[in-house]
């Protein structure tokens, strides 16, 4: 049987035990280790303890746990609502200002845990009722809050960077540092969107009113000073690794005692706090290696039969597309699986011939890290089965029906289209800060 022939049969069998409610690791393990004896019998079964043992060796492995431990305790001891207090009662006079708030809050609980599902669940249980009670048009703060919690995996430290990481072989820093102004800017976008849009619809949303502004100075401080301890936090842990002083694994080191340590003074740090952070971490972490794991056997048994050749051969040599032209149709395919597949699954099934692909074509590894992840990001968006919309629904409170989040996101798709073709034109938006922190 052709080599490519088996890809082709591999990937229908993965997506069959996707579509049947299989978990993502074990669908790609199964696949991957089924394929693996068929080809190979016994000699096969080394992919897998090969895997296992690059896994274990992967150093930059130990920031995953550190950095979600960081996320979960500044979640889980309330200091993140400090943080929509302080937007409130700065940003409440302005026409829109707590949809703006809510966009800075998500930026930071994206630079807090690295995932977009923390960002949700703060941004609908915190932001959302009280946005509601305001007056604010329910579709925009619905999608206020749908698109500030997909920053979640470009701001670092994005967890879904640490998968890409693993699997194209590159570093888990220059990716981070990446995906940071690309992050800022979209978030940037959004701000300028909802601001404008409130500026010419007042009603969509109203200001604070007058005698709930009027907020003594001391009062204001009080709450900054609150709300900057993620802030901090952040930067204690970021700065060192940036100016060379420490690594990524001591910095994330570094951010998980510093959460602790913010817990502990505030007096949050309760037994209830501490058990749920860590259990948390810990489902999550061996989630992710289960996945690693399972890709890169998936990954193994591709490089095995050529595939990755056979695809490049069909688009350059048959097909006769430019560079340009493939890694279009790429973003494309992501797309239309984010529309029923999530970030982790999306990676793994293509990420095997994609990264190779894309570095013979000559694109940076880094770079397309970024445009992957921008295209997740919007792929978590697009009806029928984005990632987002049904936690928004699970979330939601009843007022808000699946056709308003439906309709919420369009416009935030429309800006994150816009920031996934810039950073495609002027590569530079990603590449800059990666380079110069590790060019110094």
């Amino acid at each position: 049987m052709p080599y490519e022939l088996i890809a082709l049969f591999m990937f229908a069998g993965l997506m069959l035990l996707l579509f049947t409610g299989q978990r993502v690791f074990g669908a790609i393990g199964a696949v991957g280790v089924i394929a693996a004896l068929a080809l190979w019998g016994t000699g096969g079964s080394d992919i897998g303890f090969s895997a296992a043992i690059k896994l274990m060796n992967w150093y930059p492995l130990l920031t995953l746990p550190m950095f979600i431990l960081m996320g979960y305790v500044l979640s889980e001891s309330r200091i993140a609502d400090d943080l929509y207090k302080m937007f409130h009662v700065w940003m409440g006079p302005v026409h829109g200002g707590l949809a703006i708030g809510t966009i800075g809050l998500m930026v930071l609980i994206s630079a807090m845990n690295g995932l977009s599902v923390a960002g949700m669940a703060i941004g609908a249980t915190i932001a959302l009722p009280e946005l509601l009670r305001r007056g604010y048009d329910k579709i925009m703060v619905t999608g206020v809050i749908q698109a500030g919690s997909s920053l979640g995996i470009l701001v670092p430290p994005s967890v879904v960077l640490v998968l890409y990481a693993m699997i194209a072989r590159q570093p888990v820093g220059q990716l981070w540092l990446a995906g940071l102004l690309p992050g800022l800017m979209m978030a940037g976008m959004f701000v300028v969107y909802v601001a404008v849009r409130c500026y010419f619809q007042p009603h969509l949303g109203p200001a604070l009113p007058p005698e709930e502004r009027n907020v003594p100075l001391s009062e204001k401080l009080a709450l900054l000073r609150a709300g900057l301890l993620p802030i901090f936090i952040f930067l204690a842990m970021m700065l060192p690794f940036v100016n060379g002083w420490t690594s990524l694994v001591e910095s994330s080191g570094i951010g998980a005692l510093a959460a602790i340590a913010a817990a502990v003074i505030k007096g949050r740090m309760t037994r209830q706090v501490f058990e749920a952070s860590v259990s948390k971490t810990l489902f999550i972490s061996c989630m992710f290696m289960w996945i690693i794991l399972a890709a890169l056997g998936f990954g193994a048994v591709f490089d095995g039969l050529g595939a990755v050749r056979a695809i490049e051969n069909l688009f350059i040599g048959q097909l006769h597309l430019d560079p340009w032209t493939i890694l279009i149709l790429m973003q494309l395919s992501f797309l239309v699986m984010g529309t029923f597949l999530d970030d982790t699954a999306m990676l793994v099934i293509v990420a095997p011939l994609y990264v190779p692909l894309v570095g013979a074509l000559g694109f940076d590894l880094i770079w397309y890290g970024v445009l992957y992840t921008i295209t997740t990001q919007i792929a978590y968006m697009t009806p029928p089965f984005g990632y987002n919309l049904f936690l928004m629904r699970a979330m939601a409170p009843p007022e808000i029906n699946i056709r308003d989040i439906y309709r919420s996101i369009i416009p935030f798709v429309g800006v994150m289209i816009v920031a996934l073709a810039m950073v495609m034109v002027f590569p530079e938006i990603a590449l800059w800060l990666p380079d110069y922190v590790y060019q110094r």
